[in-house]
């Protein structure tokens, strides 16, 4: 009983967060309610017990929004993509274009012959999944994760053109700071 209740508290709680992301007016905030959404699309998997699979959409989830939200701060010309905007674009063509997805999708799910199987079901699913998922790719996805946050890395150093020690030299042994553009704290 408790598992259904969760459910609909998700289920619920996914779909209104994903309406918020439509709504808000600005990039940051539309991130953080693109991150509830899939935060309670997690809770959902973790209530058919696949664990491994909850866990790392939590993860990858919080991981990617805030990375994202990191480059707006970085890149975006309002500050940090706060400032108002409409996330609201071509809405006549994107809502034609969800409900005929809407359309097919939900006549797939009543008029495919969906396949059954009678092979018995695996004693533990969970590993079944994680070893299906991962297997011999563990190291790729090491590596692969490393070179992402070189990359990220990178882009921070490429992306400031001022050291950290630049307004009171290496040493930090400037009376006065070197300021590019006059009026900072010095004045």
């Amino acid at each position: 009983m408790w598992r259904e209740i969760v459910f609909w508290l998700c289920a619920a709680g996914a779909v209104a967060s994903g309406i918020v992301v439509f709504r808000v007016d600005s990039m940051a905030r539309a991130t953080f309610a693109l991150l509830a959404s899939f935060l309670f699309g997690a809770g959902t998997i973790l209530l058919v017990e696949l664990t491994y699979l909850g866990i790392l959409v939590v993860l990858m989830m919080i991981m990617e929004m805030v990375i994202m939200v990191v480059f707006m701060v970085m890149y975006m010309m309002n500050p940090a993509g706060l400032m108002p905007m409409s996330m609201l674009h071509n809405q006549k063509g994107s809502l034609a274009i969800a409900g005929g997805t809407f359309a097919v999708l939900a006549a797939g799910v009543y008029l495919v012959d969906w396949p059954t199987s009678r092979a018995p079901r695996p004693e533990q699913p969970v590993y079944s999944l994680g070893e299906a998922l991962m297997g011999s790719k563990m190291l790729v996805m090491i590596v692969l994760g490393l070179a992402l946050f070189a990359t990220i890395v990178a882009t921070v150093v490429l992306a400031t053109h001022r050291g950290r020690y630049d307004r009171y030299g290496d040493r930090l042994d400037r009376d006065r700071p070197d300021d590019p553009v006059r009026g900072g704290v010095g004045r």
